[in-house]
């Protein structure tokens, strides 16, 4: 029988379908559809909500359950690589270089995962949203080489994770500690990592129920963030400062 899903109207503003009528089988699957418009991402993601496709399908929009996230004061690194990294010379900073970290993204897909669904279309939305202020990008440097890097989006006090990457080894997982290290001193207490995975779980994710995750996406989202780039707030982190 084939899937029926709720279609999205062209008023970017709209409201989705209630993210607990989403399908169960593909898991949270919601509805399909719309734009990738600045305004319909910000609402999709404050209510627990990303976008999802690969090149040729629909706009698709999900809100899985369980969800994956992190704990800003919970990432584990194991001690064979905080040792690696008391030797690393790499330094980390936040949007010096969005467009390099999300072109990246797309050029290194996931493992088992024949293409990419960082479309075109995709990059330009979150281009949009950077410009606004509200994507981030966290950068790992060895000198002026590119060796990690992750993209999100920031909505109050909490951050949606949308892709990592490691064009050197180790790369992602750096740019990951050294966020929410930040994050964490901010107050900002969770990180979204959208859908599990066993390396996921073995950096420390937790999988909610997806409840409890849009009950605190609701609280967090509401409460004021800092607006613009944080290029200046980040700041710059050598990444043996992760070794500790």
């Amino acid at each position: 029988m084939p899937i029926r899903l709720p279609q999205l109207p062209t008023d970017p503003n709209a409201p989705f379908p209630d993210p607990r009528t989403a399908l169960r089988d593909p898991d949270g699957l919601l509805a399909m559809g719309g734009d990738l418009s600045a305004a319909r991402l910000l609402n999709a993601y404050a209510h627990g909500i990303f976008p999802w496709y690969s090149e040729g399908q629909p706009l698709l929009w999900w809100s899985p359950d369980p969800r994956m996230v992190f704990r800003t004061d919970s990432v584990r690194l194991s001690s064979r690589f905080r040792r690696s990294l008391r030797r690393c010379d790499w330094r980390v900073t936040a949007d010096t270089a969005f467009a390099e970290v999300v072109d990246a993204c797309a050029r290194h897909p996931r493992p088992g995962q024949p293409g990419t669904w960082i479309t075109d279309a995709m990059r330009n939305a979150y281009r949009e949203l950077h410009r606004l202020g509200h994507a981030h990008s966290i950068e790992v440097r060895n000198g002026e080489e590119l060796v990690g890097g992750l993209y999100g989006v920031a909505i109050g006090r909490m951050f949606f994770g949308e892709s990592m990457v490691s064009p050197a080894s180790g790369g992602s997982k750096v740019a990951l500690a050294a966020l929410v290290r930040r994050l964490h001193a901010w107050g900002w207490p969770l990180l979204d990592a959208q859908v599990e995975s066993p390396h996921l779980l073995g950096l420390g994710a937790e999988s909610w129920p997806r409840q409890r995750f849009l009950d605190a996406v609701a609280h967090l989202a509401a409460q004021p963030g800092p607006a613009g780039q944080w290029t200046s707030q980040f700041g710059e982190m050598p990444a043996n400062e992760l070794a500790g």
